[in-house]
């Protein structure tokens, strides 16, 4: 027996939508306000959005439980194997010394915190997002920055700032090829068009990152890197989305930017060192510069890392990958697959919504990861059994993060089963001439709830294309905006800050993280709707015909 999803349960969209947002309000309202440990708030939401589900919205029991517990799954695999075999290779790095080694090579490259957050947590982060995504860049940089000293609380909030303009290209390209699937719009029609969008704050979010460290001040000291950082990250990112295609921009701008840094610190290194307040200088001497033999050996787990996630992010490799016998079983969720319809005008006509879990443990980002922290172990002669214990202690510091992160994906599973989280999308939607403003705006709200700008495009792709023709725009615009305006989302998503306080053991500290950076993700998304704004109004030449 199908179940067809109302998105006006109230008989008004807006009094719906604000129903709606009660489980998202009660999640980061608890972690931020209240102090609430992260699983804790989790749960209570997860309880809330369940309760509305059934209570409001009048979806059957039976199949709200399935959707949370579809949810549950996918938040454990891959979501949680990418995050415990993240922090997997960083303990087997700290635990052999190996990262004292790369600390130091990064201090004599250069001592200035301003510097490392731009190299690690904007450049670096950004290979890891285009070859991965799904949270692992969060996971990696994090982790480096805490072991290169940078406090716990910098080190989280700072690597979720930068993790945003590589996002909507990240993991070769998938947000806006999936978004191209489900519009039915040409995939370099929409590549090119948030190459025209987020090149603009690619060269704004490094200036943002540092200032949101070290002051106005403390970033005017360092505006060349910080413009070199953003311009070379920027103009590849322009030129390939509008020339190539969206798979390599990440990877490729990323490349340039990580070059033109180097390049830089050869022959500028700012006039003063800024290290955190109560922090003693680090003075690079002949006695703490590593050899070159050395630091090879100590950045080989990282070069490993971004080897073989590179090589699985790879679609002949991942399907090569999936084709082994067993390698990527496929079950259809029980009492949930195809009975659940969504309805116009989210989509043209009733389709029914999926439900299919794949355990594509071979080809997963995750095992990847576990295949880096294994073969760097052996490579610096780790003993197998000490090995396992590395694991197991790694699998024992994030035990609450996965229920934390297994909790938070059945919300959001609920919500979008439920179609409530529709039901916020088309009170965005009618706001008339104001909309392109708020088309970006609908992409933060479907990755902050679902973690993702791959969902966030399929959730609300088709809703901005049917509300630009309605309005007269071109839905070029408004669905890459829809991944654009996403990519500010990423540093508020409860997953993500849940990686992000695993990765700096700030485990019970998930809401300080969130009041650190829910005002520039919500301020830069709202920027990016100023942009669109004026793309629709004003330089409609900027939207590709």
């Amino acid at each position: 027996m199908t179940w067809t999803q109302n998105y006006a349960p109230l008989g008004n969209i807006f009094l719906s939508a604000l129903v709606a947002a009660i489980p998202v309000i009660v999640l980061l309202g608890t972690l931020a306000f209240f102090h609430v440990k992260a699983h804790v708030a989790a749960l209570l939401g997860l309880v809330t959005a369940l309760l509305v589900a059934i209570v409001v919205y009048g979806m059957p029991t039976g199949m709200a439980l399935m959707a949370a517990a579809n949810g549950a799954a996918f938040g454990l695999f891959p979501i949680g194997w990418i995050v415990l075999n993240a922090i997997f290779v960083y303990d087997v790095a700290v635990g052999t010394g190996q990262f004292e080694v790369v600390k130091h090579t990064i201090a004599n490259l250069a001592a200035d915190r301003r510097i490392q957050v731009l190299l690690i947590g904007f450049s670096f982060g950004a290979f890891i997002e285009g070859a991965a995504g799904f949270g692992t860049p969060v996971a990696i940089c994090a982790a480096m920055l805490i072991g290169l000293g940078f406090k716990p609380l910098a080190a989280a909030g700072l690597s979720l700032i930068g993790n945003t303009a590589p996002v909507a290209f990240g993991a070769l390209g998938t947000p806006v090829i999936t978004l191209a699937a489900v519009t039915g719009l040409p995939v370099e029609k929409l590549s090119a068009m948030v190459g025209r969008q987020l090149p603009f704050f690619s060269v704004i979010v490094p200036f943002w990152l540092v200032w949101a460290m070290a002051g106005f001040s403390g970033m005017a000291q360092v505006w060349p890197a910080c413009l070199v950082a953003g311009l070379f990250f920027a103009i590849p990112q322009y030129y390939v989305s509008n020339h190539m295609g969206p798979a390599l921009v990440d990877i490729i701008a990323a490349m340039v930017s990580i070059g033109a840094m180097y390049g830089l610190l050869r022959f500028w290194q700012p006039k003063q060192t800024w290290r955190f307040e109560g922090e003693a200088d680090h003075v690079a001497t002949a006695a703490t510069t590593p050899g070159t033999a050395a630091a090879w050996k100590a950045w080989a787990p990282w070069i490993i890392l971004s080897v073989l996630v590179f090589a699985w992010g790879y679609k002949d490799i991942k399907a090569a990958l999936n084709a082994v016998p067993g390698a990527a079983p496929a079950w259809k969720v029980p009492h949930l697959h195809d009975l659940v319809l969504k309805a116009p005008p989210i989509v043209p006509k009733p389709t029914a919504e999926h439900a299919i879990f794949t355990f594509n443990w071979l080809s997963a980002t995750g095992t990847a990861l576990l295949l880096t922290g294994i073969i760097a172990g052996l490579l610096l002669r780790v003993k197998p059994r000490d090995l396992v214990g590395y694991y197991l202690h790694t699998l024992r510091r994030v035990r609450f993060s996965l229920l934390t992160i297994a909790a938070m994906l059945a919300l959001g599973f609920t919500t979008r089963y439920s179609g409530s989280d529709a039901s916020m999308g088309l009170a965005f939607a009618a706001t008339g001439p104001l909309f392109p403003f708020f088309s970006p705006m609908l992409g933060w709200l479907g990755v902050a709830l679902t973690g993702s700008d791959t969902s966030s495009n399929v959730l609300f792709g088709n809703l901005q294309k049917v509300s630009a023709q309605q309005l007269g725009l071109n839905p070029i615009l408004t669905c890459a905006s829809n991944s654009s305006g996403g990519v500010m989302g990423k540093m508020i998503d409860a997953q993500s800050i849940v990686v992000a306080g695993v990765a700096t053991g700030q485990q019970g500290h998930e809401g300080d993280i969130l009041r650190y950076v829910f005002w520039h993700s919500l301020v830069l998304a709202a920027l990016v709707g100023v942009l669109v704004m004026l793309q629709a109004y004003v330089f409609p030449g900027m939207i590709p015909q």
